[in-house]
């Protein structure tokens, strides 16, 4: 058995060669075919171990076989490497470069592509070596860039996979399931808020300096009087004088807002 597995794997080799030897000289797109289909075994080997990454399987064997198409349009027997051996870089930057620039769901610069990928990587290493995972920090100092820059190819995820319409989405409060679809076209009780926050912004200008304090520790910090008494050096008594005074004040003001815009 083992010699006739020699002779088949010397056949093998013999057949490249002669095929590559037709294929120089006539460029035949039906040898460059054979010569594709003899090393489809390789792709689908490399595209498998990229098929945990999100991607079918079949499109990244549809990527790797372009990738593999491109050594052969390069490849020299006369080298003396074998086609494998040639071929499996030019396949793997293939689909590489299909995560990079394809399977992105928004436009990304190539630059931060590539920081989203050093990121991942340098993270995955530090949970493997810390047995934990590593702060935003561990990662910068290890790319030497910026805890912003790092942040930045976080967020990045956001941009490679697109949340269909179609997601459910599950209520912890009473475990229904609805999907984003359902949320188009309902009015957003944010807006309001909004809207809210302006006015209120714009009446404490109407308010001193003191008093503005005073509303900012208790409504905003949820301080008790004393407390506020005792941040601020005065008394509780003084502090509930202020607070009345500032709330009348904003009521008298937000109420006029509301009968101008009427």
């Amino acid at each position: 058995m083992k010699p006739a597995h020699r002779t088949a794997q010397r056949w093998d080799k013999a057949r490249v060669h002669e095929l590559f030897d037709a294929y120089a000289r006539t460029r035949d797109p039906a040898i460059r075919d054979e010569l594709v289909a003899m090393h489809m075994n390789l792709v689908r080997f490399i595209a498998a171990k990229f098929s945990n990454r999100g991607e079918s399987i079949e499109d990244l064997q549809q990527v790797g076989a372009l990738g593999l198409i491109k050594a052969i349009e390069r490849f020299n027997v006369a080298v003396g490497a074998e086609l494998t051996t040639y071929a499996t870089p030019t396949i793997i930057g293939e689909i590489k470069r299909y995560f990079r620039d394809k399977a992105w769901a928004l436009k990304v610069p190539r630059r931060l592509q590539e920081l989203k990928v050093s990121v991942m990587r340098v993270t995955e290493n530090l949970t493997n070596n810390l047995g934990r995972a590593p702060t935003i920090h561990e990662v910068a100092e290890v790319l030497k860039l910026s805890d912003e820059e790092v942040l930045e190819a976080h967020e990045l995820g956001q941009a490679y996979n697109l949340l269909s319409l179609n997601t459910e989405i599950e209520s912890d409060e009473d475990k229904k399931v609805s999907n984003l679809l359902d949320y188009l076209g309902r009015a957003d009780l944010q807006i309001e808020n909004v809207e809210n926050r302006v006015v209120l912004e714009r009446a404490f200008e109407h308010l001193s300096k003191r008093e503005r304090l005073v509303i900012y520790l208790r409504f905003y910090e949820s301080l008790s009087q004393s407390e506020t008494a005792r941040i601020l050096g005065i008394s509780q008594m003084h502090v509930s004088r202020l607070q009345g005074k500032a709330l009348s004040k904003l009521k008298t003001v937000l109420s006029d807002s509301s009968e101008a815009l009427k």
